[in-house]
Parts: C-alpha cells; sequence; structure tokens
C-alpha cells in the first residue's frame, strides 16, 4: 500500500438512530449519564439529532440520537440502528483525495460542515464499479480533527 499522507487518530463519534429520539434520549443520556451537548436538525439530510457526549475535552466521543423528519424519506437516519461511525482524521483532505485514488466510494457532498461544526466526508456503505471500495455495509463519517484533538490523540500531524 502506498505511505497514506494521513492518519486516524481515534474515534469522533457514533450516531444511532429510531423513530423517535424519546427512547434513546432516555437510555443514552437519563440512564447511562451520557451529557446532552446541542441538537441538529436538516431537512435536506431528513435528521433531528441530539448531540450527547461520553467524555470530555478532546478526548470526549459524541454519540448522535437521531430520529428521521420524515420517516418515509431518505435517507433513513433511523435504518440501520447504528446509522455510522465518525472517525478523527488528522489531513482530511489528503485522506479524502488518497482514499478516492484508491477507489473509495464517498457519498454524494463531498467535504462540507458537519452538524458539530467539523469538516466531514463519508464513506458510502457499498463499493461500485467506479470506486469498489466501500463500508462493508457501514456509514463511515471521516471528521477532520482540530488541534487540540490532533496534539490529544496523535501528537504531531503528519
Amino acid at each position: 500500500m502506498p505511505d497514506r499522507p494521513f492518519r486516524v487518530l481515534g474515534v469522533q463519534q457514533i450516531a444511532v438512530g429510531a423513530q423517535s429520539k424519546d427512547a434513546l434520549r432516555r437510555l443514552w443520556i437519563d440512564l447511562l449519564g451520557l451529557t446532552a451537548k446541542g441538537n441538529f436538525r436538516s431537512e435536506s439530510e431528513n435528521v433531528d439529532e441530539d448531540i450527547a457526549e461520553a467524555g470530555a475535552g478532546p478526548l470526549a466521543v459524541e454519540v448522535d440520537l437521531m430520529q428521521p423528519i420524515d420517516p418515509a424519506g431518505r435517507p433513513r437516519v433511523h435504518d440501520p440502528a447504528l446509522n455510522h461511525v465518525g472517525l478523527w482524521i488528522d489531513d482530511l483532505a489528503a485522506a479524502v483525495s488518497w482514499l478516492a485514488e484508491q477507489g473509495v466510494r464517498f457519498t454524494p457532498g463531498g467535504i462540507r460542515r458537519g452538524a458539530a461544526g467539523h469538516d466531514v466526508c463519508f464513506i458510502h456503505p457499498k463499493g461500485n464499479e467506479a470506486a469498489p471500495f466501500g463500508g462493508e455495509g457501514v456509514l463511515i463519517e471521516l471528521v477532520q480533527a482540530p488541534p487540540e484533538v490532533v496534539a490529544a490523540l496523535g501528537g504531531q500531524p503528519s
């Protein structure tokens, strides 16, 4: 494998979905004790989500509790229930460029601002003829790590 121009530093988030966020909030926030940090709503992404957090500071992991705005619409943020996994990346632009050259399939939209304010890009759950490598059934979010996360999880950027 050619030299990778980026590093995966750790898990940034997991996103879980259901028809209603109420049961998710009861489990993740009320019973497990995660901290409620905010909300995000996007008609174009068909999502109404509460953002919770486990841990603190640059090592905290976000847990997104998602419900669809339109249960019949797309994307179906509640199906599968474990919607996606987010990974901290030290150089997102280099990662997307290099991975695309290797045949990784990305979802439409390219690099864009995510719900938590970081630049993000998604690896499609399935490859296709043009880009044969996907997430093998899992949607994977690549998240640009801010400097404090790079320092806490990976030392100096590559």
